[in-house]
């Protein structure tokens, strides 16, 4: 009798500690999650796939549509949600204006536009215009000094609202060059997608002097085409234009989530594919260096930084590597470089804007894996 009293109680210890271990215990991966990730990935397999996992089924992080990481060159995880596949081309959003500022450092470079001499838009040139003093190296860098109000509520009144899809959609570029300043030239940041339609116009411009929008389409169009996208092996993408001809370059590409994969490991070696550089190497560092007015912003990619005074905290520089930067685009588009770990990262999805932190957080969690 008593030694059946006892024995219950002499088992409690090992019961509760059982029931501990159960209670924090982790899951078992899938095995959709586990094949998602290559079998030598550069970095511990099961952390890795576990990374990818919770971009498609944390509900905060919800909705990943595409996942891809390279690693030195080589497509080492790649995971789509349900419906989307290798095939299924995604819209960059904003995304689109790195490869807007790519275009623009080889029209500089073929020495057909100046970084610092001003822009040549012809309605700023009349006598007494304010806006005949912007650069194109202000513009690359969202500080032109012009009206440009992005997402502001009501949306209607939004610029970028307006410019693409109410009043401004058929002449994007007259929308966003029809602008007054707000500001002087280059003493103020404004992120604004009106800037990257203007230059696009830019592109058109020197690319079919005076030609009609069916010109203006097919130069940019042959342009991206023949000098970025077949040479990086983009074959995918497909660029949208409005009525007038121009590029819809702060929003509007279209590419396969492995293309934008591509575009990230193009952006990784500095513009050099295969040995051949496509553009100089100066001007991807260019493009990632801080804008004078915005530490986090270099000239049509996000950086890896602590934004100025006022501006919300875009990646996670607090403990993601300081030499990464970004494509970004609206609903939570991603083509993170981080050149020290030779490390790509696509997401693609459906995420309001604002709650995306959860999204940037798990890709942290994917970055933190390879250090």
């Amino acid at each position: 009798m008593r030694l059946t009293l006892i024995l219950p109680v002499a088992l409690l210890p090992a019961l509760a500690a059982c029931g501990h271990k159960s209670a924090t215990a982790v899951p078992p991966l899938s095995p959709q999650a586990l094949a998602a990730v290559a079998e030598k990935p550069g970095a511990n397999r099961e952390k890795l796939a576990r990374a990818v996992d919770a971009l498609f089924t944390d509900p905060a992080a919800s909705e990943t549509r595409a996942v891809v990481v390279m690693r030195g060159g080589k497509i080492v995880a790649e995971r789509y949600g349900k419906g989307y596949t290798r095939q299924t081309r995604f819209v960059s959003w904003s995304m689109a204006k790195s490869v807007t500022g790519v275009m623009i450092g080889m029209l500089v470079s073929d020495g057909r536009l100046r970084l610092d001499e001003p822009v040549p838009i012809p309605a700023w040139q009349r006598p007494g215009d304010p806006r005949g003093e912007i650069t194109l190296r202000e513009l690359l860098q969202m500080r032109s000094g012009l009206r440009h109000s992005e997402a502001i509520s009501p949306p209607f009144r939004s610029d970028e609202v307006r410019m693409l899809f109410l009043d401004g959609r058929d002449d994007m570029a007259r929308y966003a060059e029809d602008q007054p300043l707000a500001f002087e030239p280059g003493k103020h940041f404004q992120y604004s997608t009106s800037t990257s339609v203007i230059l696009a116009d830019l592109a058109a411009r020197v690319l079919a002097p005076g030609g009609d929008a069916d010109a203006r389409r097919r130069a940019v169009s042959t342009y991206l085409r023949t000098r970025l996208f077949q040479p990086a092996g983009m074959t995918s993408m497909v660029p949208e234009f409005d009525a007038s001809g121009t590029l819809i370059g702060g929003s509007l590409i279209h590419g396969t989530a492995r293309d934008w994969a591509k575009f990230g490991e193009f952006l990784r070696n500095k513009g050099s594919v295969g040995g051949s550089q496509i553009i100089p190497r100066g001007w991807i560092d260019f493009m990632t260096t801080p804008s004078p007015r915005e530490p986090d912003y270099g000239a049509q990619i996000w950086l890896n930084r602590e934004p100025g005074k006022g501006q919300p905290v875009v990646l996670f520089p607090d403990r993601g590597p300081k030499d990464l930067f970004s494509a970004i685009g609206h609903l939570g588009q991603y083509v993170m470089v981080s050149p020290r770990q030779k490390l790509v990262v696509v997401r693609l999805g459906k995420t309001q804007d604002d709650k995306l932190r959860p999204v940037v957080d798990r890709l942290g969690d994917l970055v933190h894996v390879f250090d």
